[in-house]
């Protein structure tokens, strides 16, 4: 048996909640009465398309979320999905491709919103030989899988007690953020591989914010060591590009900086 379709209220409800808003507090962040607040969670009343985008904007909805609220108000989805390769993003993935060739001879790579690998530089390659179980480098790559899987890089992560933690909460925090199915089943099967010792130090908690927290990597070129940044498109209008994320790796030594530029000479 079918589930009803949900109504706008149920979508509106749920984002609310997700973000931990009462009512009051939610109508006084939008600039609308209680009463019309929920009144439209009631179904009692129906807001406009210019509304419902107000209040999608100040939840901070993802735009593949406010297409079926659109839907469940009777307007017509206005976010479109496209892939990569259409046309229509030639220039978004031109602006991809000059990102990570420019970043070269240090590593930078693209990823879905289910952190699948869209594209990467040459500077990833080399890093990654050694991997163990090909398969994670192989087909559909997950940089999450890949980096704390058992077989993948984990064993050559030297602070991986403080990696594994930082990867870990940033993707609580996106599935905070969207609510997606799919990333929640991916914190499950990640939290559930072996976890390192924690270090034996006296020093306070790390801040796991930002790019606070370093990649210290073992590779056959030595110990490098990397501070990472996130770049996504500012105002996207399409789904596809909303959800997509460059992670760029910046040498956080002059001694990881040498041993890159000598992976990669003449770049």
């Amino acid at each position: 048996m079918m589930n009803p379709a949900r109504s706008l209220g149920d979508h509106l409800r749920e984002w609310r909640q997700r973000r931990r808003l009462s009512q009051l507090d939610f109508a006084l962040e939008a600039d609308i009465s209680q009463r019309h607040l929920s009144f439209i969670e009631s179904g009692r009343a129906l807001p406009s398309r210019e509304m419902l985008m107000h209040l999608a904007e100040r939840l901070g909805v993802p735009l593949r979320d406010r297409n079926p609220m659109l839907l469940a108000a009777g307007f017509a989805p206005v976010f479109p999905e496209r892939k990569l390769d259409d046309p229509a993003l030639a220039p978004a993935r031109r602006a991809i491709d000059m990102l990570l060739k420019g970043h070269e001879p240090f590593p930078a790579l693209a990823v879905d919103r289910h952190w699948t690998l869209i594209a990467a530089n040459a500077a990833v390659a080399p890093l990654l030989a050694g991997v163990v179980d090909t398969s994670l480098t192989e087909g559909p790559i997950n940089v999450l899988r890949l980096s704390l899987h058992p077989q993948g890089l984990a064993p050559r992560i030297a602070n991986l007690f403080e990696w594994r933690a930082h990867l870990l909460e940033r993707l609580r925090q996106q599935i905070s953020a969207t609510g997606d199915p799919v990333l929640a089943k991916l914190l499950q099967e990640l939290s559930a591989y072996p976890a390192p010792p924690a270090p034996k130090s006296t020093a306070p908690e790390r801040d796991f914010a930002g790019i606070a927290v370093p990649l210290e990597l073992v590779t056959e070129a030595g110990h490098l060591s990397f501070l990472s940044t996130t770049t996504v498109f500012g105002t996207p209008v399409d789904v596809t590009l909303s959800e997509l994320a460059i992670e760029s790796f910046f040498p956080a030594n002059p001694q990881t900086a040498k041993a890159l530029k000598a992976m990669l000479p003449g770049s």
